[in-house]
């Protein structure tokens, strides 16, 4: 016969330890708040590329010329009362390499393009695409950028892109994949002391950049400004997501199972979220999107496994009617903790090489993760199933009495 684990004996140590966690967090949360990133709170998203300058385009001729370059051509517009309008593709596929694109840009009248040498590379994968800002050639010299080829021209990473733009303060750096590309998205909080803070933010950043990594190797490819009422908005939207969540959990656990069963699932998943509350303001980890994404993450694959718990209880139940409902409890609970272990570890390690293989939102995604996978395990056990035997054995121990066979006593037994 399998040895049954009794884990109600862990039940009220657990019970304590997990209020004492949740107060600590609560505690946390009162004194020094999350630690907001800007999807919550006023500020400037900027999409910046560092990237290598090999030449330079003008325009000299009359009317106005247009340049813009995608992943697959150059596409130049001449337009105004003085030309000719048209539109000149310079296909990556016929002019596969940054000196085929510049003699190409070349042979159009008025275009001047003046090329560093030895641009024998890729347009096709090493050509930055338009930039933020001004298009025309006709107001000014535009700058052709392009990707380090190789690990030895690669000159900036994401720690370095953090100590560049620290001075700014509140300040959010994301690597956007390819890292080879050295492609960056940087997030800074509006305190709102700077009426002209949007403005100031974009140049500050350009210019601190460019002190760290050189002049012309900073390319401002978006910026988007998040507004206190779009944060205010985001924040209410997070919260009703969460209260909703724990409400749909609560009626579909009672027409499932039984009252008893709901509040101890809603207990359980209201317990992973506040132990994720309490690591994310303790670890000070930024609270934004991705955080929330994690949290709800974390919900649903609480609930999943208190299911499966739940269900493996009633079937227990069913099978042994003579049993204590403690003793029910701890035979399920041990018939499923193989099934339980298998199944997290197997998600935990698409977690960890998640956090292993990442940076930025996406590492502190897989972090959070991590924990609420520990957290969801644990109150699945414990919580979910502690409380159901507490209201089992407490409140309606009237309706579910020890129907175990009583045994009489033998001679000479008191």
């Amino acid at each position: 016969m399998k040895r049954i684990v009794r884990f109600s004996k862990y039940f009220l140590p657990a019970a304590i330890l997990s209020l004492v966690l949740i107060v600590l967090g609560l505690v946390g949360l009162v004194s020094k708040g999350f630690n907001l990133g800007v999807d919550f709170q006023a500020g400037v998203n900027q999409t910046v590329q560092l990237a290598i300058p090999v030449g330079e385009v003008s325009y000299t001729g009359k009317g106005n010329a247009e340049m813009r370059i995608s992943d697959e051509a150059v596409v130049l517009i001449f337009s105004g009362a003085e030309v000719e309008q048209k539109t000149t593709t310079i296909a990556f596929a016929s002019n596969p390499t940054i000196a085929d694109v510049a003699k190409a840009l070349s042979a159009e009248m008025g275009v001047e393009v003046s090329l560093q040498a030895n641009q024998d590379t890729l347009a096709s994968t090493l050509l930055v695409p338009t930039s933020q800002g001004n298009t025309l050639l006709s107001r000014g010299t535009l700058t052709l950028h392009r990707v380090p080829a190789n690990e030895a021209e690669r000159f900036a990473s994401i720690d370095l892109v953090r100590e560049a733009v620290s001075f700014l303060g509140q300040v959010s750096v994301q690597s956007i994949r390819p890292t080879e590309s050295q492609r960056f998205l940087i997030r800074v909080r509006d305190e709102g002391t700077d009426p002209h803070f949007t403005e100031t933010v974009r140049s500050t950043l350009t210019k601190l950049l460019e002190e760290k990594f050189g002049q012309k190797r900073v390319v401002v490819l978006k910026t988007d400004f998040v507004g206190a009422r779009y944060s205010e908005a985001l924040s209410k939207s997070a919260a009703f997501l969460v209260t909703a969540t724990l409400f749909l959990i609560l009626l579909y656990s009672a027409i499932r199972f039984k009252i008893q069963y709901a509040l101890g699932a809603v207990i359980a998943i209201a317990h992973d979220a506040l132990i994720m509350v309490a690591f994310i303001v303790w670890t000070r980890m930024e609270f934004n999107a991705t955080t929330i994404a994690a949290i709800l993450t974390i919900l649903g694959y609480s609930i999943n496994d208190t299911i499966v718990q739940f269900d493996r209880i009633r079937e227990e139940r069913k099978l042994r009617p003579t049993d204590t409902f403690v003793d029910v409890v701890d035979s399920a609970l041990t018939h499923t903790l193989w099934r339980t272990i298998i199944t997290t570890v197997t998600t935990m390690l698409a977690v960890l090489a998640l956090f292993f293989f990442t940076t930025g939102s996406m590492k502190d995604f897989a972090l959070a993760l991590f924990v609420g996978m520990i957290s969801g395990t644990y109150s699945t056990i414990f919580i979910a199933s502690g409380f159901v035997e507490w209201w089992q054995r407490k409140v309606a121990k009237g309706n579910f009495k020890d129907k175990a066979p009583k045994i009489a006593p033998t001679e000479g037994e008191a």
